[in-house]
């Protein structure tokens, strides 16, 4: 038994929920990363948020991983295909290696002016590292219904 307690891990932006086999992307549809899901945000401009507190491991515009400190690693991939975008449609608000907690605002992330590239804006939340029996979706999530961001999104035991 793990000495650490079960991790809630947020909804990093709001819109529909969406099972992580349902990604138009293989890498996330078939859990290869991790286990996860995902969110159709509104197309619109919206704020990313940090889905669990932790240190920025890796921040990239169209993407980042938040490690905890019990070891927990969760990736937020905004869009497919977006980083072919060089960071056109995000702004930054935090640096890689910074200390964060959960709801802090990672990169405001221009839904509209991506999917206008033709690419899908869905952001899969990934647990890294995990295998699907570790994590249980929220009531909500499992049911694909609208979150909003901060919400409980999934829990990981850990």
């Amino acid at each position: 038994m793990s000495s650490f307690s079960p991790v809630v891990v947020l909804a990093p932006v709001p819109g529909r929920a969406v099972a992580i086999e349902e990604v138009p992307d293989p890498t996330f549809a078939q859990s290869i990363v991790g286990p996860g899901a995902a969110i159709d945000p509104p197309r619109g401009i919206v704020d990313a948020i940090a889905p669990i507190s932790g240190k920025l491991l890796k921040v990239f515009p169209h993407a980042y991983v938040i490690l905890s400190p019990c070891g927990l690693g969760v990736l937020v991939h905004l869009g497919i295909d977006t980083v072919q975008l060089h960071g056109e449609g995000f702004t930054l608000r935090a640096a890689q290696g910074d200390t964060v907690t959960a709801g802090d605002v990672i990169v405001t992330y221009d839904v509209a002016a991506v999917a206008a590239t033709g690419r899908n804006p869905i952001v899969p939340v990934i647990v890294l590292e995990r295998k699907a029996e570790d994590i249980t979706l929220a009531d909500a999530v499992a049911a694909e219904a609208e979150l909003a961001s901060g919400d409980a999104f999934l829990t990981v035991h850990v």
